[in-house]
C-alpha cells in the first residue's frame, strides 16, 4: 500500500508532495509549497527545506531536530499565493510529538514567486 503524503490531502506521498522533493515539479501555488515543506520535515528532507527557501532569509545550513515526530497539518488560512500571484500567505497549525510531549507550531507564512518558483519568506509565530 503506498505511503499517504503527510500534507494531509489524503493522497499517496508519490503523487502529492513526493515529485516536489525530487525536483519532478513544482509547486503551483504559495500552499502547496507549505504542504510540500511540511511534509520535508516530516521526512527529513531539510535539502528540499533550503531549496524552498528564499535566498534572502535562507539560513546557510538546516538541522533538522530527530526528537520531533510531526503528527498532522491543518491549513487554517490563505490569502493570494495562487498561480496567478506574485505573493501569499498561509496560515497554518502544524502538530508534533516531542519525546513523550505534544505540541503545535502556529504560524503564518510568506511566501514570494520568483523566476516562476514559489519560495518561503518568513513566518511568524501565532498564540
Amino acid at each position: 500500500m503506498p505511503r499517504r503524503c503527510p500534507c494531509g490531502t489524503g493522497l499517496a506521498l508519490d503523487e502529492c508532495c513526493g515529485p516536489l522533493h525530487a525536483g519532478v515539479t513544482a509547486a503551483a501555488t504559495a500552499e502547496q509549497l507549505m504542504r510540500s515543506r511540511y511534509s520535508a520535515f516530516v521526512v527529513g528532507d531539510a535539502g528540499y527545506l533550503l531549496a524552498t527557501w528564499h535566498p534572502a532569509t535562507r539560513p546557510r545550513s538546516l538541522t533538522l531536530d530527530p526528537e520531533v515526530r510531526w503528527t498532522g497539518l491543518d491549513v487554517l488560512a490563505t490569502s493570494d499565493g495562487s498561480m496567478l500571484s506574485a505573493e501569499g500567505t498561509v496560515e497554518f497549525r502544524a502538530h508534533y510529538v516531542r519525546g513523550r510531549t505534544p505540541g503545535a507550531q502556529h504560524e503564518t507564512s510568506r511566501f514570494v514567486r520568483e523566476d516562476g518558483a514559489w519560495r518561503y519568506l518568513d513566518g511568524v509565530s501565532q498564540a
